[in-house]
């Protein structure tokens, strides 16, 4: 299964039409529905400390627009918060960015892509993962 991961600028861009990446990202996630239809196993998701960051709060009634896209969360449970730890540690990224490594590091399947404006900070959270790091 192929997973299109959205860090925090993709989730800003994603949640205000007005943001000039706006598009791009809307472009991509219309991307993953057009595979998924087609039968390919594709997924979307943002890592939970990634939409904290962001401040997306699902429950918000302004955030109905955003909730529309099929993008879903990965929690930091205690296994994703060990690695994301040991990231941090590693690394020095912001915790959002150790999340999103340690979603890539354990992702199943053959592609994990990233939707980012930081492609530097994504690849060194995500190795010893190979990650296709797509700038927005």
């Amino acid at each position: 299964m192929r997973a299109v991961v959205l860090d925090n600028e993709a989730v800003q861009a994603l949640a205000s039409p007005d943001h000039d990446k706006h598009r791009v990202v809307v472009a991509h996630l219309a991307g993953v529905v057009t595979r998924r239809r087609r039968g390919a196993g594709m997924v979307a998701v943002v890592p939970t400390a990634v939409r904290v960051e962001a401040g997306w709060d699902r429950s918000d009634p302004r955030a109905a627009p955003i909730n529309r896209f099929r993008v879903l969360d990965v929690a930091l449970d205690t296994d994703l918060a060990n690695r994301a730890a040991r990231i941090v540690t590693g690394t020095g990224v912001s915790i959002a960015d150790a999340h999103l490594g340690a979603v890539a590091q354990t992702s199943t399947g053959s592609d994990v892509v990233v939707l980012t404006s930081d492609p530097r900070d994504v690849v060194r959270a995500s190795e010893p993962r190979n990650v296709t790091v797509v700038r927005i």
